[in-house]
């Protein structure tokens, strides 16, 4: 069964031409586009032949994609739209993709252009190509869209992409550790090892002893875990950032009403909540409109 082309589509408030300027100067292009680390032009022998370009795709630990692409044909019409279609490929065995073809769109509207994009391309490897392609395509059609929103904000907004990607990547990079804490120390210490340091340590700070406190703690510890999912799952990440920025005082202050001397440990809870809690400070900051694939119709049916 073939996959459904890739279809990305938002509105950006200006015009024809100046998204048309950002999308089809190379320079320009590479700057937005996650899809693409560089992007050069080739000469053209005259001017009605299709523009030439290589590409570079860097994909980290030393490793990259080269290929090749050819503007093959540009409509202006009467509307004032404008369409750019394109066939790209790549002989690298390295890359699921072979060579596949596309258009841009850019249509103007009241309140500036439409700019959109529809893609598709062949796999090499066949049935086992086809089978990292259905994870591998919705990764492409999330950049595309990732890249989209960038491009808005940058002509909208002044932003530019380089920016906005850092604050993308530090924002998500914050995410995943928070998803990470709180779901290993709900897991592990309390739901796998029930260490006595937190039997302890929640007996001292309540009634509970004995196997009551120890059922405790593995309560506490589905909780934890349920919260660090909490943090792959809730889109605004600015609230859990300000809850944890009220929470980790409360955790610092209970851990030192549990056990003074605790504060004395390599490694302790002062100082872990501490640096958290300014990690949750920086996240705060680093959400505000942080850029998204979910601005952009993935559909025409949307």
């Amino acid at each position: 069964m073939k996959n459904k082309p890739i279809y990305v589509e938002i509105p950006i408030k200006s015009s024809v031409d100046d998204v048309w300027e950002k999308s089809q100067n190379p320079k320009l292009h590479e700057q937005w586009d996650l899809r693409f680390t560089s992007i050069t032009y080739l000469p053209k022998k005259s001017e009605d032949e299709p523009q030439s370009f290589s590409y570079e795709t860097k994909i980290g630990l030393g490793l990259k994609v080269a290929g090749w692409g050819k503007s093959i044909g540009t409509h202006n019409k009467e509307d004032g739209s404008k369409t750019s279609s394109l066939h790209f490929g790549t002989p690298q065995k390295i890359s699921p993709i072979s060579e596949g073809k596309g258009y841009w769109r850019y249509i103007p509207t009241e309140k500036g252009t439409t700019f959109l994009t529809q893609y598709d391309y062949d796999v090499r490897y066949g049935i086992l190509g086809r089978i990292v392609d259905f994870f591998f395509r919705p990764l492409m059609g999330w950049a595309t869209a990732l890249s989209f929103d960038v491009l808005k904000r940058w002509i909208e907004e002044g932003e530019l992409p380089r920016t906005q990607f850092i604050r993308f990547f530090s924002h998500a990079l914050i995410t995943f550790l928070f998803f990470f804490i709180w779901f290993y120390q709900g897991l592990v210490p309390k739901l796998i090892a029930k260490h006595p340091e937190e039997v302890a340590m929640l007996s001292s700070l309540s009634s509970l002893q004995g196997d009551t406190a120890v059922k405790a703690v593995g309560i506490v510890g589905i909780l934890e875990v349920l919260f660090g999912l909490v943090w792959l799952l809730y889109r605004s990440k600015r609230h859990l950032h300000a809850l944890q920025i009220i929470v980790f005082p409360g955790l610092t202050l209970s851990a030192l009403l549990a056990d003074p001397t605790i504060s004395a440990h390599p490694f302790n809870p002062v100082t872990f909540n501490i640096s958290l809690w300014i990690l949750s400070v920086l996240g705060f900051v680093l959400a505000k409109d942080v850029p998204t694939a979910t601005s952009c119709k993935r559909s025409r049916k949307e």
